[in-house]
C-alpha cells in the first residue's frame, strides 16, 4: 500500500493509460482520498489501495478511468 502522506492536494489522478481523470481534494482518514468536485459539484472518492506510485507529482491508479468512474464512491 501507498505512503497516504506522498499524496497531496491539487495532484492530478490518472488511470493505467496516464489519463487524467480526477484531482486530488485531499486524504479522508488514512486510507481514502478525496477528489475534487466534478462539473456536477460531486466529491468522489477511490481507495488508496488502487494507488500504484505517486510519480512525476500525480496519483497513478492499478485501473483504467472509465473503470475507475464505475467503481469510485460518494460518500466517504
Amino acid at each position: 500500500m501507498m505512503n497516504a502522506a506522498q499524496i497531496k492536494p491539487d495532484m492530478p489522478v490518472v488511470c493505467s493509460q496516464n489519463g487524467q481523470f480526477a484531482v486530488v481534494d485531499h486524504m479522508e482518514g488514512a486510507s481514502t482520498i478525496k477528489l475534487t468536485k466534478d462539473k456536477t459539484g460531486q466529491h468522489h472518492y477511490i481507495p488508496l489501495a488502487w494507488v500504484i506510485s505517486t510519480e512525476n507529482g500525480k496519483v497513478k491508479i492499478d485501473r483504467p478511468g472509465d473503470q475507475a468512474m464505475q467503481e469510485w464512491s460518494t460518500v466517504a
